[in-house]
């Protein structure tokens, strides 16, 4: 998901990453922070003062979200959750699962775990703070530990707001797939309340928009933007481990898909393959052996001028740079190939033969069946006219 995340280190086996939008959040944080609201609690403190204690409070956001994901991570692990890794970015954390929760008691109490370190650690800086005040006259210390406390009750109560994904959707999600026992219903059910959240969250953006509050309302707009996809794509992602699951690669393929020889020219491929069928990605036969595919990408290469006089054989991938599965493969792994990839086209390959053709086009219309429609094989030859 965050291709561009750099890893940082290593805690208790789990990968800490930071992707570059962070670096966005961390700036305005401490620039709101050095700005506006210590200089507005400690006015009689000097700037650079303020600085200090805005990258200091920064630095502990940056360790309480963490904590925050470690959380959800430690327990996932407990329950036999494995996870990927722990990435922080523009809009928080996230602790990125390598696989579902089992259960809805294990969902529960995963998703639980992230808002309980948080409000712990409101607590912990809620006493600190005080312990300063009682024992020092160190404002700008109490000040810090004060906002700490602050913000992880904030995030804590935002969390639980029952809107999928996030935490407390999560535990609504479990509450629904303990009571009906269909996990699938109760994320979609989880997921419409947070697309609901996720639109009112929008709508007090346009309204901080039109009191003036641009910054504000530009953050608002943001974070509701990323709560509905995150939302949709949730949902959508649950519906397809429902649909996929114990399926192999061999039952949403293509059998038998449109071939091209070698010898024909761009355009009767274009002609004979690419718009009689429809497709875009074509394995090359020659007689009954495979060597590679053609691909639009190939083709919109070349200039049309040359497309008469320019065969196949001449311009096809070969083998060596072809996307290949077997039909053997779990669903699962496809999808997990395509988003790592980025691919999203594959020749399937057994005991050296040409099997069928797998596509994200395949995984969507088995999603939709009624859009799903049948492709007639055969093989575009230099023989072939329109």
């Amino acid at each position: 998901m965050f291709s561009n995340a750099v890893k940082l280190c290593s805690i208790k086996g789990f990968d800490i990453k930071v992707d570059p939008s962070w670096l966005v959040i961390a700036s305005l944080v401490t620039w709101s922070l050095s700005q506006h609201y210590f200089p507005k609690i400690l006015p009689d403190t000097t700037k650079a003062t303020h600085l200090i204690m805005a990258l200091v409070a920064m630095l502990g956001l940056f360790s309480c979200l963490l904590l925050h994901e470690l959380a959800h991570s430690v327990v996932a692990r407990h329950l036999g959750v494995p996870i990927k890794s722990i990435t922080l970015f523009i809009f928080g954390g996230m602790a990125e699962l390598g696989a579902e929760p089992s259960s809805a008691r294990d969902e529960f109490w995963i998703a639980l775990a992230g808002p309980a370190m948080s409000i712990a650690l409101a607590l912990g800086f809620w006493i600190l703070a005080q312990s300063v005040w009682l024992t020092s006259t160190a404002a700008p210390i109490a000040e810090v530990f004060s906002y700490l406390a602050i913000i992880n009750l904030v995030l804590a109560l935002f969390n639980l707001l029952p809107a999928f994904p996030l935490d407390g959707g999560r535990v609504l999600r479990a509450y629904l797939w303990h009571r009906n026992g269909n996990v699938l219903a109760a994320t979609k059910t989880a997921a419409r309340f947070g697309e609901f959240f996720a639109y009112l969250i929008m709508a007090l953006g346009v309204v901080a928009l039109f009191g003036g509050a641009i910054a504000l309302g530009l953050w608002h707009l943001m974070i509701g933007g990323f709560m509905l996809v995150a939302a949709r794509v949730s949902s959508n992602a649950q519906m397809a481990r429902a649909v996929f699951s114990g399926k192999s690669v061999r039952a949403i393929m293509t059998p038998d898909p449109v071939t091209v020889n070698p010898d024909t020219t761009l355009s009767h491929f274009v002609n004979l393959a690419m718009l009689r069928h429809n497709v875009s990605f074509v394995p090359v036969v020659e007689d009954g052996v495979l060597l590679g595919h053609m691909d639009a990408s190939v083709l919109y290469g070349i200039d049309r001028e040359h497309w008469g006089s320019t065969r196949v054989g001449d311009v096809f991938v070969g083998l060596e740079q072809g996307p290949m599965v077997t039909p053997d493969l779990a669903v699962s792994e496809l999808l997990e190939i395509i988003l790592t990839t980025g691919r999203r086209k594959f020749m399937v390959m057994q005991d050296h033969q040409l099997r069928g053709v797998v596509t994200l086009a395949d995984l969507t219309r088995h999603l939709n069946p009624e859009k799903m429609r049948c492709r007639r094989p055969e093989t575009v030859d230099p023989t072939h006219s329109d």
